[in-house]
């Protein structure tokens, strides 16, 4: 162990000692002394590649009807934002952020939640909604600006979509500590953000709370490589985002999160983790946003065809179906008969969503402001000549 002596030259002036210079004496030919303290490191989990070779030893062990239901849930949460994303571009409703090539990473542990848990999301979790009781009807309004969109089932446990990013985080962390407070048993919280929010002091508030209190808290970064226009070597230098959770004694890992396997594996130990006391996890799911960020965002202005195609072979149906198959309980038979049934219920959801006259589109004015204000009503007025005068070009 290398030596040193450090010398300070102090002055003193009336109450206050104000250190000038600081000097430090090594002894010759040695460094600054130093000892580890610890040693710290991340693991990576992969268990279903992309070519659909699975790992024997690593092969979870789930029900054939788990891995169909599985399926079925993103091919669900896939289905639902082409056709959100075909209604958006006609004009139906209003913008939505797509999900489309990230299904694993948010279906997987929507799926392995009990009625219990609590799921707290951002805006790119679609499917975990729909597993976790969200009706696509509620969606449908939700994007089309109606506030009664966010009237979520009675009993789901579910927060309505957090549009500041990585302030979910700290409600998640919020109700984990009263689900702790209140020694509620076999029950934790899920909360998902993106890669982009590790960079918003909300996360690591979240992050720091978690670890003190240790709380049955699963935080999963859908590492989808881009936050908007940022890429994800401009948005941090940390070799992964799972190492994040090292400062704050959180358990961390990287998972492949087109990997429905992988997600399913890490997500279950987590929640274990959670409600036997041993406090958060931090899950980084590696995967990628096919889609542009929201139908307001145009992705050709600041990325390359060449890497979307990159990622295209890596899609987690594709991995998911080839593994199913290759279980010889699934044929395309009845990827036909299943997809048929899907596209079948969401046709019939929006044609319920469309043809709801309950909510009135004026109902703005009611609800921005807690008084009357002239100039307000002035509008109101208008618009609601506008409205009409439409409804007569309409009949005629």
């Amino acid at each position: 162990m290398a030596s040193a002596l450090i010398a300070y030259e102090k002055k003193s002036n009336k109450n206050k000692l104000k250190f000038d210079t600081v000097k430090f004496y090594f002894n010759k030919g040695q460094n600054m002394p130093k000892k580890i303290t610890n040693r710290f490191s991340v693991s990576y989990l992969q268990i279903l590649d992309e070519n659909g070779k699975v790992d024997k030893k690593l092969e979870p062990k789930i029900p054939d009807k788990d891995l169909i239901s599985m399926y079925r849930w993103m091919v669900m949460a896939r289905e639902f934002d082409e056709r959100m994303l075909k209604l958006q571009r006609q004009g139906r409703i209003g913008t939505f952020g797509p999900s489309i090539g990230q299904e694993a990473a948010h279906c997987i542990p929507a799926y392995l939640m009990n009625e219990k848990d609590w799921m707290v999301g951002a805006f790119r979790e679609a499917g975990a909604r729909l597993i976790r009781g969200e009706t696509m009807e509620q969606a449908l309004h939700f994007y089309n600006g109606y506030e009664e969109g966010n009237a979520k089932p009675e009993g789901s446990n579910i927060l309505p979509v957090s549009i500041i990013v990585g302030a979910q985080a700290l409600h998640a962390v919020g109700i984990g500590y009263s689900l702790k407070y209140r020694k509620v048993k076999d029950a934790a919280v899920v909360t998902f953000f993106g890669d982009g929010a590790t960079s918003e002091g909300d996360f690591h508030e979240a992050m720091n709370f978690a670890g003190v209190w240790q709380v049955p808290v699963v935080l999963i970064c859908q590492n989808n490589q881009w936050a908007i226009s940022l890429p994800r070597h401009k948005q941090t230098r940390s070799a992964t985002i799972a190492q994040k959770g090292i400062a704050y004694d959180v358990p961390g890992i990287q998972v492949d999160g087109n990997d429905p396997l992988a997600m399913y594996v890490a997500s279950k130990e987590a929640l274990e983790r959670a409600k036997s006391g041993g406090g958060p996890t931090l899950i980084e799911a590696v995967t990628f946003r096919m889609m542009m960020h929201t139908t307001a965002d145009d992705p050709t202005k600041y990325r390359t065809d060449e890497e979307v195609e990159g990622w295209r072979p890596k899609d987690p149906l594709i991995r998911m179906k080839t593994y199913l198959i290759n279980k010889n309980i699934w044929s395309d038979t009845k990827e036909e008969e299943m997809r048929a049934e899907v596209k079948k219920e969401i046709d019939e959801a929006v044609k319920n969503f469309e043809a709801n006259p309950s909510f009135d589109s004026a109902l703005v004015f009611d609800h921005t402001y807690g008084n009357k204000h002239y100039t307000f009503e002035e509008e109101r007025t208008e618009f609601l000549a506008e409205r009409a005068k439409e409804a007569e070009n309409v009949k005629a």
